[in-house]
Parts: C-alpha cells; structure tokens; sequence
C-alpha cells in the first residue's frame, strides 16, 4: 500500500506570512495538532500547535521556523514509511510530496490506523495465536503446513522480537474461530503456544458427554 493511495486532500496547508492566530484556529476547526506550511508551493515544513500556544498570536508563524519539523515522505514511498514517521516524529499528519517537493496531501493518523488494521488482517474473522520460539527455528513453511492440516490457512502473520528474552514471537491469524484444533497441533510439535484469541470445543466437548452421561444414568 502506497502513500499515493492514502493522502486527503481536505487538509489545509499554511505560509510563513499566516497569522499565529489564524493558524491556530484552523488547527481548532480541523481537530489536528500539525499544519503542512509551503512556500510557493513547496513544502518547507511542519508547524505544531504546541508551538503557536507559546508565540505571539499576532505575529506571523515565520518566527517559529526554527521549530518547524522538516519530514515527509514521497508518493511512491510506502506505508509503513509514514506511520514511522507519524510515530517517531510524533506527529498528527504526515506530508505527501512529489518529485518537485510539491505538496500533494496528507496522511492522518486515522487513515494511517486504518491502513494497519488492513495490513494486519485485524478486520478479517478468525482465530489468533502466539507462538514464541528461537529465531533459528522460526520457519513460515512448517507453521503454514501445520495449520493447514486442519483445515484452515493463515490470513495473516507478522513476527517480532520480545525484547525481555529475546525469543522470536510469531502472531498467525487464521481463516477460522475455532482453533482447538490448531493448538492441540502446535503444542503436539512442541511449539510454545503464548496466547490465543479464538473458540476451543474442550468445554463444550465435555459439558456435552457430562450431559450424556447423567441422561444414561437417569434411564
């Protein structure tokens, strides 16, 4: 997913010879913290609120360039790329450039939390569960072989590392709820199951034949 599929446009962007008072009211109007500012069209940087609530709202926002935050991206840059930028630079738009350094729009982070819970698979149904192991063992092929044994497909997986042991945590999303099925296989090929978010029959398996047999003892 590319930025070019994620910039809004309905977003203003400001000059170095705008009001302090004038850009804080857009900020008010439009519920954001950063304004893109340009020069002749050319992005030349971020203004935060933070900073406008400290300056004189009569003068102009030149006088705070010093504290303008220069990043942005490009239109063939990835995702990610923003929502990196939207998190270390802490950030509530991220600007889109062309080649020419022309600003195109914006990324807000609502688009940006949007776009993750896409990529993440977070929107499609299914079960999820957490596997943590040595980084040498980790192998996409035998995790997607033992799902797929019962029945099922991995929509999504994404790993990372915990930063408390250093063990590898792979977090696979499933095509399906019930998911006893898959971890009985996991934990039978000594795989550390760490959680998991789905359905399991045990109980109800077993609230059933409980069921059974109190009706065979009462015939």
């Amino acid at each position: 997913m590319l930025a070019a599929q994620l910039i809004v446009n309905n977003y203003p962007s400001v000059t170095m010879s705008d009001k302090v008072s004038v850009v804080l009211q857009l900020m008010d109007d439009y519920d954001i913290l950063h304004l893109p500012v340009v020069n002749d069209e050319k992005f030349v940087g971020l203004v935060g609120k933070d900073d406008l609530l400290d300056a004189d709202e009569s003068a102009t926002i030149a006088i705070l360039e010093q504290q303008w935050i220069r990043t942005s991206i490009r239109l063939n840059d990835h995702f990610l790329t923003a929502l990196k930028l939207a998190v270390t630079q802490n950030i509530s738009v991220v600007p889109v450039l062309n080649d020419e350094h022309e600003l195109q729009g914006v990324i807000t982070q609502a688009e940006l939390l949007a776009a993750c819970n896409k990529f993440t698979g977070a929107e499609e149904p299914g079960g999820l569960i957490v596997l943590e192991m040595e980084k040498r063992n980790f192998s996409f092929g035998e995790i997607s072989r033992l799902v797929e044994t019962n029945d099922a497909y991995i929509t999504q997986l994404n790993t990372s590392v915990n930063p408390a042991n250093g063990m590898l945590q792979a977090t696979v999303k499933v095509n399906k709820y019930e998911i006893s099925d898959i971890l009985a296989t996991f934990q039978r090929y000594e795989y550390n199951v760490q959680y998991y978010f789905g359905e399991e029959s045990y109980e109800n398996e077993l609230k059933e034949n409980y069921d059974l047999l109190m009706t065979y003892l009462k015939m």
